[in-house]
């Protein structure tokens, strides 16, 4: 399961710098006029995931023959002996995609601005990063954004204007059934009362009639507050999160405070520099982690892992999902074959120092179909032929 984020939001609020940061290089025109984006701009960027390479290590010993012997670097001690070093499995991180969609402007969901052709770009994403300006420079064009509180609205009034008009299309099909017809016209009164899709209260049922309308303020959203280099640190962060939360109204588990100047900044240095960087302003990790951390947060996501001599890797499945359709992930073909899964939590699996030992221990479990896998549990997969 590949997570999409689309980063949305009002001409030069600082997307595309923010995106830029995101892939480490720049893979997107950051330039101070508007419209500076026409076509999407994608990129494939790891998760951050630190688990990875403990697993790598832990299952490299594991392996008769993994040590490679090297002469040391340092001239002077040639002479005392070849290092060790482990010869590490190749290492597969999850990945997610970000998606850089041009600026909306005001009437984007009646073609201003090639709006209808960006909105059409937001159907196609998971979830919605929308940066919203909270900084000040004279510098920077503000290209129909005022403030925050109406630079939020103008985003979600386009992406409910549209959603108003894909379900009144829905709404005159003839042959639509009664019942989805009912569930129809409550979101066309809601989204004309300002209410997003997201927000309507609705049941399982009544939210699968939706789907197949791939609804813009349907999508989970992540509100992205880009700071000035002043207000950004771990000790404002909270303070400006009650802000922005009171002044949006909007729950404060939406928001993600960056700086995409910071952020840019950063992607230049090493991982050390980086570290050091983030420790001067209070920070455990970057912007990137904490944006990807809301994102699996907002749509119900974890990781499980596997690990063995071809490789170590994370997989992303659905909070709750059981270990056949987790199975699933790996290869379609599972999901019919599965016979069972062998489990061991993270901890354990790094406490005794691998699978040998797990299984020697009683740590490692044997679990069937409908096991609801959990965030960090290290998985091998029985299949049967």
């Amino acid at each position: 399961m590949n997570l999409s984020v689309g980063i949305v939001g009002l001409p030069n609020v600082g997307k595309s710098t923010l995106f830029n940061a995101l892939l480490k290089k720049q893979a997107a025109l950051a330039a101070n006029y508007p419209f500076a984006t026409i076509e999407p701009n994608v990129g494939v960027v790891a998760v951050p995931d630190g688990r990875l390479k403990k697993l790598a290590e832990i299952t490299a010993k594991e392996i008769a023959g993994n040590v490679v012997k090297k002469p040391h670097p340092d001239p002077l001690l040639k002479g005392e002996g070849a290092l060790e070093e482990l010869k590490l499995p190749p290492i597969k991180p999850a990945t997610v995609e970000f998606v850089d969609i041009a600026g909306l402007v005001k009437g984007a969901s009646e073609g201003a601005g090639l709006g209808n052709k960006f909105l059409s770009h937001i159907r196609e994403v998971a979830v919605i990063a929308h940066v919203v300006r909270a900084f000040v420079d004279e510098d920077v064009i503000r290209e129909g954004s005022h403030d925050p509180e109406s630079d939020y609205a103008t985003i979600q009034m386009e992406l409910m204007l549209a959603d108003i008009a894909t379900v009144k299309k829905a709404m005159d099909n003839r042959k639509l059934e009664a019942g989805k017809k009912v569930v129809l016209k409550r979101v066309f009164e809601d989204l004309n009362a300002g209410i997003p899709v997201r927000d309507i209260k609705l049941n399982d049922e009544e939210r699968d009639c939706l789907k197949e309308l791939f609804l813009l303020s349907a999508k989970p959203e992540i509100i992205v507050l880009n700071v000035s280099e002043d207000e950004y640190s771990l000790v404002r962060n909270a303070e400006v999160i009650e802000k922005y939360g009171e002044l949006l109204q909007l729950p404060k588990d939406r928001f993600v405070v960056i700086c995409a100047k910071i952020e840019s900044e950063l992607s230049g240095l090493s991982d050390e520099e980086q570290i050091d960087y983030l420790k001067d302003l209070g920070f455990p990790n970057s912007g990137l982690e904490r944006l990807i951390g809301k994102a699996y947060e907002r749509l119900g996501l974890i990781s499980f892992l596997t690990c063995g001599e071809k490789e170590v890797r994370a997989w992303t499945v659905k909070k709750g999902s059981s270990a056949q359709l987790a199975a699933g992930e790996i290869h379609t073909d599972f999901i019919k074959k599965f016979i069972k899964a062998e489990v061991v939590g993270y901890e354990e699996f790094v406490e005794v120092g691998g699978w040998k030992k797990s299984r020697e221990l009683g740590k490692a479990r044997q679990e069937g179909r409908d096991y609801v896998v959990k965030d960090g549990d290290v998985v091998e997969f029985k299949i049967g032929s």
